[in-house]
């Protein structure tokens, strides 16, 4: 966590010593102002000098006056520099997640990547905000106490051999049996996370099969662990306070009787002993605020360590050194490709050699499993090859700069996304610069325009998170006419026109063809019906691929194609 503070501390050096120096005025302006106190008893009040207590009293105030001006200064500065602390580091935890991937976000997971920047910036956020108050103040009053006690009476100053060795003691232990508890929460209130996520994306799932009492239950059960875990560190900390404050007020009382034999035989003055009191309850209270430190540094420790685990990960994915560009025909050229997810034994694909050629319409079978959308995943290089070689135009994916590669991609994933904001948005998501008559265009081509015409405001109309209030035939089709909308030199459409009825999957087949004439279009499908006119179709079975060929080649010569289409329909059908 050291590290990591002092990385992002670093740009507000100057901020960082301005409030130093006020801490330190603080610190001197609080030592004073006791020493001011004891001069004012044993000079004005015992002699009875009104005017030197009005002299006195004056300079206290003015001093106090100057520690509030001081405070309020280094609390603004403070809280400042935390919460752009904090807005930094959210920024760089943004960017190097949007660096990885896709494996790499699913091996930290969403749940996790989401609680490091969130709850784990707080945590950090929160110590600094704190520290910077304290870092400086806690140890100069602690110090300067110690010397300012001493210099008073050597001999009430061995009650501090006894009180901060004990103090230091008890929060040492404590704070040794919390650390691993602090760890535990964090990985805890990823799995709070994790549940919450899944039941409100999946609610309308959860309700259909009525599980709603057993989410319940597994939510119940997460949120217990999780409140355990918290109520142990509670207990903890909830056992050291009151002790702190007991080994506090024993202090006092041994101030006071043996401050008051000191009184007694004459070798201490009373305003002295009231000096010696204050700076006893400085002493101890910059003990209990390294002890709020203390509190914070094993929760913002573990946040830290999460955090440093996601900004020291290197993406898998490097931004090539290069600067060229590439010829734009959209020729894709798999050799001997491979894939396999880091630590599995086997590989997802093995073996792969295929060629999309521009103005043909490549399609992809297979049965559950067979690699099918991993394939589609590592042609715009969103997860990268383990073996062998994806070309593009002849030059391999990974010496062609990431913004310009995808920048040839029209991708509709399997699952269709679509963000909050309007039905236009989310069509100009593809192509910002597009006008209202090409994303009209792009809907239409789409299949798209009917339903968005009958919308009350149209291209304007409200679009949910992830299109939660459009059905899943509809959000297909608008995820169809953003990868339009952008007319890539390459379409990839992974499973696109599974929620679609067969006339709107034929009409927009129809229309996709005059529009991608002569672009390179990748296909992966479910349904017979919408490949069997293909150009080609790559059969995948197991990661390999057992069939390379047209539809009427195939279904004489590849077994495994065969069983597809027969499943599907009657031989006479399947021509």
């Amino acid at each position: 966590m050291a590290g990591l503070l002092r990385t992002y501390l670093r740009p507000h050096r100057r901020v960082l010593v301005l409030i130093a120096i006020l801490l330190l005025v603080q610190a001197f302006g609080n030592l004073y102002l006791p020493n001011l106190n004891a001069d004012i008893i044993n000079d004005g009040v015992v002699t009875g000098d009104t005017g030197y207590i009005m002299r006195v009293g004056g300079i206290m105030l003015v001093v106090s006056a100057l520690l509030g001006v001081a405070a309020i200064v280094t609390v603004y500065f403070s809280a400042r520099t935390a919460m752009r602390l904090g807005r930094d580091i959210r920024r760089d935890l943004f960017r190097r997640v949007e660096e990885f991937s896709l494996s790499q976000v699913y091996e930290f997971g969403v749940p996790s990547l989401i609680t490091r920047n969130t709850n784990d910036v707080q945590q950090i956020q929160m110590l600094v905000m704190v520290g910077l108050t304290m870092m400086v103040l806690a140890p100069i009053t602690a110090i300067g106490g110690v010397i300012m006690a001493i210099r008073l009476n050597v001999q009430l100053s061995a009650l501090l051999l006894v009180t901060i060795p004990v103090m230091a003691g008890v929060v040492g232990l404590m704070i040794l049996k919390a650390v691993p508890l602090f760890r535990s929460m964090q990985v805890k209130m990823d799995g709070v996370n994790g549940v919450l996520r899944e039941n409100l994306t999946g609610i309308r799932v959860i309700r259909a099969f009525v599980r709603t009492v057993r989410e319940e239950e597994r939510f119940a059960e997460s949120n217990a662990d999780l409140t355990s875990t918290a109520l142990s560190v509670t207990r903890l900390f909830a056992l050291m306070m009151p002790a702190l404050m007991l080994i506090m007020y024993l202090s006092t009382v041994a101030t006071i009787w043996f401050g008051g034999q000191l009184i007694a035989d004459g070798s201490m003055p009373i305003g002295d002993l009231i000096a010696f009191q204050a700076y006893i309850m400085q002493i101890l209270g910059s003990v209990m605020m390294a002890v709020m430190m203390l509190m914070m540094i094993p929760r913002a420790a573990a946040s830290g360590e999460r955090i440093r685990q996601v900004l020291d990960t290197s993406p898998e994915i490097d931004e090539p050194s290069g600067t060229g560009r590439l010829p734009q025909r959209g020729r894709i050229e798999l050799r001997d490709v491979e894939f396999r997810y880091p630590g599995a034994e086997d590989a997802v694909l093995q073996g792969v050699s295929f060629t999309l050629e521009p103005g043909t319409t490549t399609a992809i079978v297979g049965g559950t499993g067979s690699g099918k959308t991993t394939l589609v995943n590592l042609l715009p290089r969103l997860m990268d090859v383990t073996g062998g070689h994806v070309l593009v135009d002849g030059i391999d994916i990974r010496d062609v700069p990431l913004e310009h590669l995808w920048s040839l991609f029209g991708l509709v994933p399997q699952k269709a996304f679509l963000f909050t904001g309007t039905v236009a948005s989310n069509v100009r998501f593809g192509r910002p610069d597009a006008t209202d008559e090409q994303v009209e265009e792009a809907l239409r081509v789409a299949q798209a325009w009917d339903f968005v015409a009958d919308l009350s405001e149209g291209l304007d109309s409200a679009i949910e998170q992830g299109g939660a209030n459009l059905s899943g035939g509809q959000r297909q089709r608008m995820a169809i006419a953003r990868s339009i909308v952008r007319d890539p030199q390459v379409y990839l459409f992974d499973d696109s026109f599974s929620a679609l009825d067969y006339s709107t999957d034929a009409r927009l087949r129809a229309a996709l063809a005059a529009r991608t004439q002569d672009r390179t279009v990748a296909i992966v499908a479910q349904r017979v019906r919408t490949i069997m006119d293909a150009d080609q179709i790559v059969v995948l079975d197991r990661g390999r691929v057992v069939g390379l060929g047209r539809h009427e080649d195939l279904i004489e010569g590849c077994e495994a194609y065969r069983e597809i289409v027969l499943s599907q329909m009657s031989l006479e059908e399947a021509g």
